[in-house]
């Protein structure tokens, strides 16, 4: 059985807390909700985003002051539920601060871009990626138009969501999203797409019989 991660649910940690009332056991994901730490670790589908939008949601009944963490590390996914998540970020009342972990492609890199000002962040070894929309469409050619069409107006609406945030020229965001776009961590920053890295990278080593630069 999954869960909605899609992590088979008998090998997803469970952690025993013990108060007043005895003890209680909570699996990891839930145990980090009640920190207010959501984890998106899966393709960007209906099912996830709306089990993310919940989250976010309840999070906000619970305090409307105090910040969300959502971790990315997603490939992307569907677009409309991407911007079912992206919207609800935009509309609840606490600051959701976003942080890149692994690999952040496609939608993924949009929620990561559309956290709170100040408070988006990546990880020294993350990958950030961004691309144009992609769909495909079948049937009668007036079909297909409309459909391509509706791809189009999608993909603009998403380069204007990454310029808002990165203060990018939309004309260099549609340069850089016409194919595959990859930024480590520190280039996301310069770009714009978060405000820190946290941490620091390895430092670099020197190969056998290299000397050391003074």
């Amino acid at each position: 059985m999954l869960d909605p991660l899609n992590v088979p649910s008998n090998i997803i940690p469970t952690v025993i807390e013990s108060g007043s009332r005895g003890e209680r056991a909570f699996d990891i994901f839930s145990l980090l909700l009640r920190e207010r730490i959501i984890f998106l670790g899966s393709p960007i589908s209906d099912p996830i985003a709306n089990l993310i939008v919940a989250q976010l949601l309840y999070l906000e009944r619970e305090d409307p002051d105090k910040d969300i963490s959502l971790y990315v590390n997603s490939p992307g996914g569907v677009i409309t539920s991407g911007l079912a998540i992206y919207d609800t970020m935009q509309l609840i009342k606490p600051d959701v601060s976003t942080i890149a972990v692994g690999m952040t492609a496609s939608m993924g890199t949009v929620l990561l871009c559309g956290g709170a000002a100040g408070k988006r962040y990546a990880l020294p070894n993350a990958t950030v990626h961004m691309h144009q929309a992609m769909g495909g469409a079948q049937g009668q050619a007036s079909d297909i138009e409309i459909t391509a069409r509706e791809i189009l107006r999608v993909q603009e609406k998403i380069r204007s969501i990454i310029t808002t945030h990165t203060g990018q020229p939309y004309e260099k965001v549609s340069r850089d999203t016409d194919r595959d776009f990859y930024l480590p961590a520190e280039q996301a920053k310069e770009y714009g797409l978060v405000d820190e890295v946290l941490g620091a990278p390895l430092a670099s080593f020197e190969k056998p019989g290299e000397d050391s630069k003074s």
